[in-house]
């Protein structure tokens, strides 16, 4: 249950992340109509929760011997259906596989029954200087169970 100090992160179904959101007026054009930049932070929020939730925090991650982050690679987005303000959407994250220093991530944003977007996301892990690298043996067993 979420309270004031921890808001609701979603939770995990199997091997997906589910983290339903709300469309505001902040995400919209003057039309009422979802800007195509918010599904942009409609999906990252969604891989974010899905790596918390799987025991994976970003702020740990900076604090490593070994400091690491994430850099998006690559991002696909099809649009479905247009989105509108005060929609209640459902952001649906699945982590595919880790290649080498590459997280491959498929998502969909829903509205009910309809299909609103999906995206598929390259991600490499990287170390503070930029360079790719591969994660870590703890990062991938925290992450591996929840492969497709």
């Amino acid at each position: 249950m979420p309270t004031d100090d921890q808001p609701s992160a979603g939770w995990l179904d199997g091997s997906q992340h589910l983290l339903p959101v709300r469309v505001y007026y902040e995400d919209t054009d003057f039309t009422g109509v979802v800007y195509h930049g918010a599904y942009v932070r409609f999906f990252e929020r969604g891989r974010t929760d899905f790596l918390r939730l799987a025991g994976v925090s970003h702020a740990a991650l900076l604090e490593r011997p070994d400091p690491l982050a994430f850099a998006v690679t690559r991002l696909a987005i099809d649009f479905r259906r247009p989105a509108r303000i005060d929609d209640a959407l459902l952001v649906s994250t699945r982590y595919a596989a880790v290649r080498g220093p590459r997280l491959h991530i498929r998502q969909r944003l829903t509205r009910a029954a309809d299909l609103i977007a999906e995206a598929e996301v390259e991600a490499v892990c990287i170390d503070l200087a930029g360079r790719a690298r591969r994660p870590p043996a703890d990062l991938v067993e925290a992450l591996k169970r929840y492969f497709e």
